[in-house]
């Protein structure tokens, strides 16, 4: 299949993913939601993962657009993860505040509705949604542009995935002096590579990706450790406001040494994903 055939089947998929879950979204439906978070990230990787491609005067508002839907669903997502974390580690002690930070996230899922059925929010999609089937990227013209478009996907996804991987590896072997931040990104790569091979892995099967499926069981493993961690610091961060002296929280302590164990089977998750180097011609 060629790249730019590829790259409408794939985005195409993950736009109208994102559509489907529009209306429960606007409902207040937390796993719509997710859903649909979850399909803006597999679009926008998608546009990265292609962007020699697709590259153009269109491409900039489009992905500009995208980024600002994403700290729509973002903030709100983040908020309700932290508040069901909360509720289900306080053991039925309640907390200073967190009556008020209920009605907080009720307010932001009514704001999230106003965006989405905003026309910012429409223009969003019928742009984008064009911009996919007939930007300037799919007609400029030149030799490398042309080449761009014409090249075997898969030929282009290995090459592609296996320097994502090596930048991935790189950054993960100082796993264990990350800060928070810093670990966040990190879990950002992984899901970026993890989502790539998810979209090419339905475009074709090929020998040379044969090792694919035992390379996103590697790499969930470790988006899911990432995540805990990831969700343990914004709900302790959260908390503290909740208590409002920063200190006690009334939550139950977590398992003593889980961020120790949970660094363990991520660095353990990457050392077999480097060993089975899936993307080796």
């Amino acid at each position: 299949m060629r790249c730019d055939i590829a790259f409408r089947v794939v985005a195409r998929r993950h736009l109208l993913r994102l559509t489907e879950t529009h209306a429960e979204t606007c409902a207040g439906d937390e796993d719509a939601l997710h859903q649909m978070r979850v399909a803006l990230t597999h679009l926008r990787a998608c546009i990265l993962f292609f962007s020699p491609m697709v590259e153009d005067p269109d491409c900039a508002p489009i992905k500009d657009g995208l980024k600002w839907l994403n700290r729509r669903l973002g903030a709100v997502r983040d908020l309700d993860v932290a508040i069901g974390r909360i509720e289900t580690a306080r053991s039925g002690k309640e907390l200073p505040l967190f009556t008020l930070w209920k009605q907080k996230r009720t307010r932001k899922h009514r704001a999230l509705a106003r965006t989405l059925q905003s026309a910012r929010y429409r223009r969003l999609i019928k742009s984008t949604s064009e911009w996919i089937e007939i930007g300037p990227w799919s007609t400029q013209a030149g030799e490398s542009a042309e080449k761009a478009r014409s090249v075997a996907v898969l030929d282009y996804a290995l090459h592609k995935l296996a320097r994502w991987e090596k930048r991935l590896l790189k950054k993960s072997r100082k796993l264990e002096s990350l800060d928070v931040e810093k670990r966040h990104r990190l879990r950002l790569l992984n899901k970026k590579l993890n989502y790539a091979i998810d979209s090419c892995q339905e475009l074709f099967s090929d020998k040379r990706f044969a090792k694919q499926a035992t390379a996103l069981k590697h790499l969930r493993k470790a988006q899911r450790y990432l995540g805990q961690l990831n969700d343990d610091a914004r709900e302790q961060a959260l908390a503290r406001k909740l208590d409002g002296n920063g200190e006690k929280t009334g939550l139950r302590s977590r398992l003593p040494g889980r961020e120790s164990t949970l660094l363990e089977k991520t660095a353990a998750a990457y050392a077999r994903l480097a060993k089975l180097k899936p993307f080796q011609t």
